[in-house]
């Protein structure tokens, strides 16, 4: 059975056809300690693989580090069965010499699920107070032509969605040519944005200026503080945000795209950073033509899906 997909027999049943059985994938959910300096800091449900990246943009996305400097060594502990065995799901996290271990009171006494990643702590100002990036300024100027590419990206390396479809994925993209830098899928949407997160820490990127992150589901409060965490400038998914994740993406200065599908998106803050260069201005589309109501192709880029 591999670590990430594992393999079950189903029972097929369609509505009037005979009923038949098969081989099928499932993702593969196993719980990840993640530890500090031999200390417990939180237990989160998670789809095994990257998970010294996982930890790595758990803590920063927890405030605890935001330096490539700042993380020095991860291990996965013996000992956490009966028989003294490894089972890979217990990590602990050496932070460099001068680094202040997490606050206790970040410690989380219960599981973080794979729905579930700040599980209440929804404070903007605490947010603005540990963040050490200002992503206001950042200079990323996208075209919207560039953008809708990114969806059809992200699900054509989605290599296990292709064999569960029961994944997330979130992918960091480079705002100045559209390259794809990185993707990491888990059961988790927080998780596979910490995985993200994670691996531009360890090679030194954060703060990730003129990059975007895109998710694969909505946008949440957490994953707007995830971004901003790691000086992301613009986060894009392709269902819809939450209030609070725009009232923390107007207040931090972050884009916030939704409803990202095929050649529309809704754009809920900072709109300057999207430039729509290929656009035909739908005052002139209703003059030519002869109605005072928007042509069907406007309505429908306009139009909620």
């Amino acid at each position: 059975m591999s670590r990430i997909a594992a393999r079950r027999r189903v029972t097929r049943v369609t509505a009037g056809v005979r009923t038949s059985q098969r081989a099928d994938f499932l993702s593969v959910e196993e719980p990840l300690e993640i530890r500090v300096l031999g200390k417990s800091l939180a237990v989160t449900m998670r789809s095994p693989g990257h998970d010294v990246e996982l930890a790595a943009g758990f803590l920063v996305s927890e405030g605890v580090i935001h330096d490539a400097d700042h993380f020095s060594t991860a291990r996965y502990c013996a000992g956490a069965t009966s028989d003294e065995g490894n089972t890979y799901n217990v990590l602990d996290v050496t932070l460099a010499p001068g680094v202040a271990p997490p606050d206790p009171s970040l410690a989380r006494n219960f599981t973080t699920t794979s729905a579930c990643g700040l599980c209440g702590k929804a404070s903007i100002e605490a947010v603005h107070t540990q963040t050490q990036f200002d992503v206001s300024d950042d200079p990323l100027v996208i075209d919207a032509s560039a953008i809708i590419e990114f969806p059809d990206k992200l699900r054509a390396e989605q290599a296990v969605f292709e064999r569960t479809g029961g994944l997330h994925a979130a992918a960091l993209f480079d705002g100045n040519t559209g390259e794809m830098l990185v993707l990491r899928e888990d059961v988790g949407r927080h998780n596979a944005v910490d995985k993200v997160v994670g691996w531009a820490l360890m090679r030194g990127l954060l703060p990730a200026r003129s990059c975007v992150l895109m998710v694969s589901g909505r946008a949440s409060f957490e994953l707007t503080q995830k971004a901003l965490m790691a000086g992301i400038p613009m986060l894009t998914a392709v269902s819809a945000p939450s209030s609070l994740a725009a009232d923390l993406a107007e207040e931090s200065g972050i884009t916030l795209v939704g409803f990202l599908r095929g050649d529309s998106m809704v754009v809920y803050t900072r709109p300057d950073r999207i430039t729509n260069l290929g656009s035909v201005d739908e005052t002139d589309a209703m003059a030519s033509s002869g109605t005072g109501a928007l042509p069907v192709s406007s309505l429908e880029k306009v139009a909620l899906p």
